[in-house]
């Protein structure tokens, strides 16, 4: 996936307008060139081209109290949260509107959000039966039934769960069970040493004690509570894999029977749990990590009663937080925004709101946005790079000096399936029946997501529907499913910062649309783990055992080169868990570059703001990754997330780069030189 920094928001609004148009590729001179004016001339390119290119931008803006960083994506969100914010408040006063419509929907969840004052009246009240139920367990199965609830509606205690696509029959949906059941964002935080993870355990206990304050234990209780479930949850981190160990997804697919299920975890009475969430007959169901709810099942009897119900309590008020009165929301924002991330104040609630609305109600809002602010012209744009990019691809698949010929035809057939959806769904999913009013904005949440839900389990028992999305045309982001063999491209990705009512030129868009996203995105299927599924998208090794020897060979060398990267304090980025999205980077620049060189813009030397074609595109490659992140942030990231740090999403891919040596002199000595031993190329 391209990213999932959630990074949006902040940093100067800049109201902008897009037109999609094939007219000219050239900027239109309203405003300073970006690539030339973001950039910090005290700084080598050869030693940090990623600060080079952006450190003039960083300078002059500073990351607002209210982010966790500040960037392109920041700018290209404030863009996106303007116009679904004239949806939302254009819904909301709509004074006669034809109940159950798109525009009720969003107007009255909208407005729910909206309304503080009747949020901070009724502070837990909306809750009431919920926390009623968990006070009246008196038996692991409750236990059980209460999880079951809140996987519907507010979280995912004790375990994840899903239905999806069968990763080795990609035309059926199965049921999967994963590890999962922490309140931090890794296992790594429940057992680091270092000082910045200690402190963090030490607030998360703090962070504890102050929400069972809220649910009115005294001092005493709230303590001991805190400390009970901090236990609890330890065990459960105990328990869990590594996260770099579940990136195989060999060692995690272990399908068995329902009946295996049920007598290897009898506590867990997986027959309530399904019963309680609407998913009938399930026969067969895929478990992640065995070992887990093996630990999960000992857990449930051994850990008291009281433990469990306080476990719970803070499950169900740490989902609903965001949602509630000002006191709770700011307790769960201090812990989860402040310390794990180093936000030091809220958003305005109109910017929470809209988000969530967004969230909530994505499919509806899509609608909206297609009609009202999407580019004409965005899908034929998006499908005329996507397609030179894949053309670029099967060409170095048949310059690899390194693959059969026997493998290069499962390459080749696999490539040439790959399905592209770009710009926005052909059709969308029918929330007719999804209940929204004024009421109660946690509510309004709550059936969004059971509605979510009860979508996702009525795909059990059909065959998959390939022309499903997983994003809308407004979120800025895209995403490889090696299931359906398909790269996704919502239609906002065309926006580019700095240019109004005309398109990039083709330096920008190349590196930018062509090299971080399709480029990208394609080299996913073809990463460490994509390359594990076929054409077809089911799991099986399709290589001769001679290329995957040489294949792994190269992706321990792009695990080695990361593993030296640090990022704060002393915190490497973890290599291992990072490599996918490292040899998608490096995969998507190296074709983006060579499609470029194809393009008008590089054959003709044409100099912009007084750039090559060459500077251009490397600059627009650093531009697409303009992203400035505060340390805890950061560190936070590097513990728990598959991406690199965004620095090293552009020094890492292009120290790599012959290319990028020659155009900036990169030479022995200089930081981002690499010896041509240690230079990784995959594709």
């Amino acid at each position: 996936m391209k990213n999932k920094l959630h990074l949006f928001l902040a940093a100067g609004s800049i109201t902008m307008l897009f037109a999609c148009s094939n007219e000219s590729s050239k900027p239109v001179a309203t405003q300073p060139d970006p690539l030339a004016s973001h950039i910090d001339s005290t700084v080598r390119p050869a030693d940090d081209f990623f600060l080079y290119a952006n450190g003039k931008w960083f300078k002059e803006n500073p990351i607002p109290p209210t982010e966790q960083g500040n960037g392109l994506w920041t700018l290209i969100q404030d863009t996106i949260n303007a116009q679904v914010r004239n949806i939302c408040e254009s819904s909301a006063v709509l004074k006669q509107v034809e109940k159950g419509s798109n525009k009720q929907k969003i107007g009255d969840f909208f407005a729910t959000g909206m309304d503080s004052v009747a949020l901070n009246t009724a502070g837990l009240t909306p809750l009431k039966a919920d926390f009623d139920r968990i006070n009246a367990i008196q038996d692991v199965g409750g236990i059980i039934k209460e999880t079951a609830y809140l996987h519907t509606t507010l979280g995912e205690p004790l375990f994840r769960f899903r239905v999806g696509q069968d990763d080795k029959i990609s035309s059926k949906n199965a049921v999967f069970i994963v590890q999962g059941g922490l309140s931090l964002p890794d296992r790594n935080y429940y057992f680091d040493k270092d000082q910045r993870t200690a402190m963090v355990r030490e607030k998360f206990i703090s962070h504890l004690q102050n929400m069972f304050g809220i649910l009115g234990y005294d001092i005493e209780k709230s303590k001991l509570a805190a400390v009970n479930v901090m236990k609890l949850e330890t065990t459960l981190a105990q328990a869990s894999r590594k996260r770099e160990d579940t990136r195989d997804p060999f060692k995690n697919y272990n399908k068995i029977t329902f009946k295996q299920l049920t007598e290897s975890t009898p506590n867990l009475n997986w027959g309530e749990f399904m019963t309680n969430i609407g998913l009938q007959n399930v026969d067969t169901v895929i478990v992640g990590q065995p070992e887990f709810l093996k630990a999960l099942n000992t857990a449930l009897k051994a850990t008291p009663l009281d433990d469990w119900k306080d476990y719970l309590r803070f499950q169900l008020l740490r989902g609903a937080a965001p949602y509630l009165d000002d006191k709770t929301y700011l307790e769960s924002f201090n812990f989860y925004s402040t310390v794990l991330r180093g936000v030091e104040s809220p958003k305005p609630r109109w910017e929470r709101v809209v988000r969530q609305t967004d969230r909530s109600l994505g499919e509806l809002i899509g609608q909206v946005y297609v009609t009202e602010y999407l580019p004409k012209g965005t899908k034929e744009k998006l499908e005329e790079i996507g397609n030179a990019i894949k053309a670029e691809f099967s060409h170095r698949i048949n310059s690899l000096d390194w693959m059969s010929d026997a493998t290069k035809i499962k390459a080749q057939e696999k490539l040439a399936t790959i399905i592209m959806k770009v710009g926005y769904p052909d059709k969308w999913k029918d929330m007719s029946s999804l209940q929204i009013d004024r009421s109660s904005y946690v509510h309004n949440v709550m059936n969004a997501n059971k509605w979510d839900y009860d979508y996702m389990l009525a795909k059990y028992g059909k065959p998959v529907d390939r022309t499903e999305w997983e994003m809308t045309p407004q979120t800025y982001n895209a995403y490889y499913n090696p299931s359906n063999n398909e790269i996704v491209v919502p239609g906002c990705n065309i926006i580019v910062p700095g240019f109004e009512r005309k398109l990039a030129d083709d330096a920008i868009l190349y590196s930018i649309i062509g090299g971080s996203t399709f480029g990208h995105e394609i080299t996913h299927g073809f990463d460490d783990q994509g390359a594990k599924y076929d054409a077809n998208g089911n799991l099986h090794n399709w290589w001769t055992p001679d290329d995957s020897i040489k294949f792994y060979a190269k992706t321990k060398m792009i695990v080695r080169q990361f593993d030296n990267y640090i990022t704060v304090d002393s915190l490497h980025i973890n290599g291992e868990l990072t490599q996918g999205e490292n040899i998608a980077d490096l995969g998507g620049i190296m074709m983006g570059y060579e499609v470029f060189k194809k393009t008008d813009q590089y054959k003709n030397k044409e100099i912009i703001a007084g750039l090559t074609p060459d500077q251009r595109f490397f600059l627009g490659y650093a531009y697409a990754w303009m992203i400035n992140q505060r340390p805890e942030s950061i560190a936070s990231q590097v513990k728990s997330n598959e991406h690199s740090p965004a620095k090293f999403r552009v020094i890492g891919p292009l120290s790599d780069m012959s290319e990028f040596y020659a155009v900036y002199g990169v030479k022995e000595g200089d930081k981002m030189w690499l010896p041509d031993s240690l230079r990784v190329k995959i594709w």
